[in-house]
């Protein structure tokens, strides 16, 4: 069994490390992120170590009998510290959150060493990577070195679980919200693999077998492990599609808005406050937002040119099935479009209001998605020659 599910959680954990190795290697160094990136990479070489293949390798490589089993654990005891330093980075003050992982990484050590004491106190003289556990429960020195592990195991697990589903309730990040339920639910799945390995010690004591159990340990472990990981994976996936998103909408939003933008800005020119020909279009949000408020700049400067008459003539003939926000969008673009040709004769005597000018305040999203509607129904107006000043030479 554990030769089954290692494999896929190996996957699981090797992608999360790899996904935040990318961040860290770009430059993010966010304390919570580099202890989230070492999660991951420890779980992983736990998983690995504890394949049998590679168990047998490392003895043969170390010369020593099982060297897998504190490897592994002391890797896994790692994962559980630093699981927790994120959670201390995630909920209190950079400050206090520095002490508390001090001590939570001081503690890992701790166990780690004393789990190397009791191990090199055992006496292994044949590997065992399928029921090791099981083989030297009756040892005494080994009894110390599971208890001292297992209670470690069992106690992180349990922070986690009241931590995560807690902090659960109060964020307001949907996605975040949901990767710490999953983390409360993995790490308590995992509290199967803690029963099950404490009464291995109990029924050596008192003389019953829990070899029938032993599959289901490595599925509460495996499972439980995994299901935490993917609750840390969660939010960072759902924040990476959404940012991706996000830039592929706000592209998107910015060729849709070009056509109007360059037909009002060549009208007004002194509403354009960076011209993005000569800026490097790294930030393409700002040239985003900056677009939208030069379009409704350029609104304003062209109001003493909307002939009434032609915001009841733009709303006939629209399709009967369009929606109230579309048709207002249409009406508008027709009436920017009238108010450009308008422009080169003046002022009109009879002006009017924008037909959008009924919508309710948008938020900056919203804004966009109506400039953006506004311009799929512009029309670039014929090209007309200025005015001649009067008194002009002809």
């Amino acid at each position: 069994m554990k030769d089954l599910l290692h494999p896929l959680c190996l996957a699981i954990a090797g992608s999360g490390f790899l996904l935040l190795l990318r961040d860290l290697r770009a430059g993010r160094r966010d304390p919570a992120l580099t202890a989230l990136a070492f999660t991951y990479l420890f779980s992983a070489l736990s998983y690995a170590i504890s394949l049998t293949p590679v168990w047998i390798r490392i003895d043969g490589w170390f010369g020593v009998t099982n060297i897998a089993v504190p490897l592994a654990q002391s890797c896994v005891v790692l994962v559980l510290g630093l699981q927790a330093s994120v959670l201390a980075f995630w909920t209190k003050p950079q400050e206090e959150a520095a002490r508390r992982v001090q001590w939570l990484l001081a503690g890992a050590f701790s166990v780690i060493a004393l789990m190397a004491v009791l191990f090199s106190m055992l006496t292994p003289v044949s590997p065992r990577p399928t029921d090791f556990t099981l083989h030297y429960a009756h040892d005494p020195v080994f009894q110390t070195y599971l208890l001292l592990y297992i209670c470690t195991y069992t106690a992180a697990q349990l922070y986690l679980a009241r931590v995560c589903w807690k902090y659960a309730g109060e964020t307001s990040d949907p996605w975040i919200g949901r990767g710490l339920r999953l983390i409360t639910v993995g790490a308590v799945i995992t509290l199967g693999y803690s029963g099950i390995r404490l009464s291995a010690i109990l029924g050596a004591e008192l003389g019953f077998s829990v070899k029938p159990l032993e599959p289901y340990a490595w599925i509460c472990g495996d499972i439980g492990a995994t299901l935490t990981q993917i609750g840390y994976f969660t939010p960072l996936v759902a924040n990476k599609i959404a940012s991706a998103w996000t830039a592929r909408q706000e592209q998107r939003q910015y060729a849709a808005l070009e056509a109007l933008w360059r037909a009002v800005s060549a009208a007004e020119p002194s509403i354009v406050l960076v011209d993005p020909d000569k800026v490097p279009a790294a930030d393409r949000s700002f040239h985003l937002y900056r677009r939208a408020v030069e379009i409704r700049d350029a609104q304003i400067e062209l109001r003493p040119y909307l002939d009434a008459s032609v915001r009841v003539d733009a709303g006939q003939g629209l399709p009967w099935w369009w929606s109230r926000k579309e048709r207002i969008a249409a009406v508008t673009a027709r009436q920017i479009s009238a108010a450009l040709m308008q422009r080169h004769e003046g002022p009109v005597e009879k002006q009017c209001a924008y037909a959008d000018a009924a919508l309710p305040a948008l938020a900056p999203r919203q804004e966009l998605r109506h400039l953006a509607r506004i311009a799929r129904h512009f029309t670039v107006p014929a090209a007309q020659p200025e005015p001649v000043a009067v008194g002009a030479p002809a």
